[in-house]
C-alpha cells in the first residue's frame, strides 16, 4: 500500500480552515493522540503510519511520504484523519467556560487540556475563536479534544439566552480569592491582547480578576491559557 497523490492533497488541504469545514475532516498527529481519538466516540476516516502499531485499518507509507503530509516539523510514525462530530448542544448544569476572540492555537489547545483537568465539560467559542480542529490545536490538547464538548456561537446572543449567571474575567475584577465563586455558571475569557469585549462585557453578572502579589507589580498581564488555570482552580477549590 502507498499513498496516493490525491489522498496527499487532501491531507495538505485539511491544513486551513475553509476546507476542514467543506470535507467536515480534520488532522490527528502522533501516536498518543490518535490512540485517544481511536478510543473515543471519533470516526475514522483514514490512517497513515510507516509501521503496523494500530489495532485499526492502516495504510502503510515510508518515512519520506509521512514527511510530506506532515505538519509538524519533526514529523511522528502516523497521521489519522478523522471525521468531525455533530455540533450537541451545551447543558448548562455545571461551569461553562466562554471564550470571546481567543485567537493563539496553542492557548487554545492548552485551555481544552484545562477543561478536561479541571471537569469542565463544555467550552463555548465565539464565532471568531481559533478552529478547535486547527492542527496545531489538536496537537496542543494531547487528547483532551475527546473529552470536551466545543460549540462555536454567537457569544453575545448565548450569553443573553443563558439563565447561567455570567463571570467576567478583568484586570481590575475583584479577586477570585475573596469572592464566593458557585457551582454553576458562565466564566468569560477574552482575547489575548483585548480582553473581552465591550459587547461581552456589557452581559457580565460579576466582574474577577487574579491580583497582582509581586511587590513591585509591573507584570502587564498573565497569559490567557495560565490564568484560565488559576480561574479553573479557584472555582474548583469552593
Amino acid at each position: 500500500m502507498s499513498i496516493t497523490k490525491n489522498e496527499i492533497k487532501l491531507i495538505k488541504s485539511l491544513g486551513q480552515k475553509k476546507f476542514r469545514q467543506q470535507e467536515q475532516l480534520f488532522i490527528v498527529e502522533g501516536v498518543k493522540g490518535i490512540r485517544e481519538f481511536l478510543d473515543s466516540e471519533f470516526e475514522l476516516y483514514q490512517l497513515f503510519a510507516t509501521d503496523e502499531i494500530f489495532a485499526a485499518e492502516t495504510t502503510l507509507i515510508s518515512p519520506k511520504d509521512l514527511q510530506r503530509i506532515s505538519v509538524l516539523k519533526t514529523p511522528n510514525t502516523a497521521v489519522a484523519i478523522f471525521r468531525m462530530p455533530k455540533p450537541k448542544s451545551v447543558i448548562e448544569s455545571s461551569l461553562v467556560l466562554a471564550l470571546d476572540d481567543i485567537r493563539d492555537p496553542g492557548n487554545l489547545g492548552t485551555i481544552i487540556r484545562l477543561c478536561d483537568w479541571f471537569g469542565i465539560e463544555h467550552l463555548v467559542c465565539s464565532s471568531e475563536t481559533v478552529d478547535c480542529y486547527n492542527p496545531k490545536v489538536v496537537q496542543a490538547t494531547m487528547g483532551s479534544l475527546t473529552r470536551v464538548q466545543i460549540e462555536y456561537t454567537d457569544l453575545e446572543n448565548y450569553i443573553q439566552n443563558s439563565k447561567l449567571e455570567t463571570f467576567g474575567t478583568f484586570m481590575n475584577g475583584s479577586s477570585i480569592y475573596s469572592e464566593a465563586l458557585p457551582k454553576k455558571g458562565i466564566i468569560i475569557m477574552g482575547n489575548e491582547a483585548n480582553g473581552i469585549s465591550s459587547a461581552i462585557e456589557s452581559l457580565v453578572n460579576k466582574k474577577i480578576g487574579i491580583p497582582r502579589f509581586g511587590n513591585i507589580k509591573a507584570t502587564e498581564s498573565l497569559n490567557v491559557a495560565s490564568a484560565a488555570a488559576i480561574i479553573l482552580s479557584a472555582f474548583k477549590s469552593h
